[in-house]
């Protein structure tokens, strides 16, 4: 997949995500955060959370990805998104 297709792709993923309107279950979330975050170099750790507890499970979803490039990101990204509305209830 060359970068124009993985680009279109990836936000057609995102799309999908913010359109549903159900409930996601928690660690889908923090998975979705961290790629997305990590695709998008978008990995400001300014922003937190008023609430202590999220903001560490962020922090640990983002160090989890540490070292994934912006490419790879993109790819898990999809997958996770594509495995969640496979499987999902």
């Amino acid at each position: 997949m060359n970068d124009k297709e993985l680009d279109t792709a990836f936000q057609k993923a995102v799309d999908s995500i913010n359109e549903h309107t159900e409930p996601f279950p928690a660690d889908v979330l923090l998975r979705l955060y961290a790629y997305y975050k990590r695709a998008t170099s978008d990995d400001d750790s300014t922003r937190r959370s008023r609430k202590p507890l999220i903001s560490a499970f962020k922090t640990n979803a983002l160090f989890q990805t540490r070292g994934m490039t912006t490419r790879e990101a993109k790819i898990k990204y999809i997958e996770a998104v594509n495995t969640y509305f496979l499987y999902r209830k």
